[in-house]
């Protein structure tokens, strides 16, 4: 997520950001690692808040078609 003039992490339903980095990409790293490891979703938002991208690393439903 933008932060300023740099960009950060954040945990959902959380106010405060988990940490802040002076580049997307560096964030998007920290903030993969991080989903991984929590077994989490991870949302990436573009420099205008929407987001581009989601990606599941767990608690996925078993049974989906497709």
């Amino acid at each position: 997520m933008k932060h300023g003039d740099e960009w950060a992490t954040k945990t959902a339903n959380t106010k405060r950001v988990t940490k802040v980095f002076d580049t997307q990409q560096a964030a998007v790293v920290a903030g993969r690692t991080q989903a991984i490891h929590n077994g989490a979703e991870l949302t990436i938002q573009n420099k205008h808040g929407q987001f581009r991208e989601k990606n599941s690393y767990g608690n996925d439903p078993k049974n989906v078609k497709g």
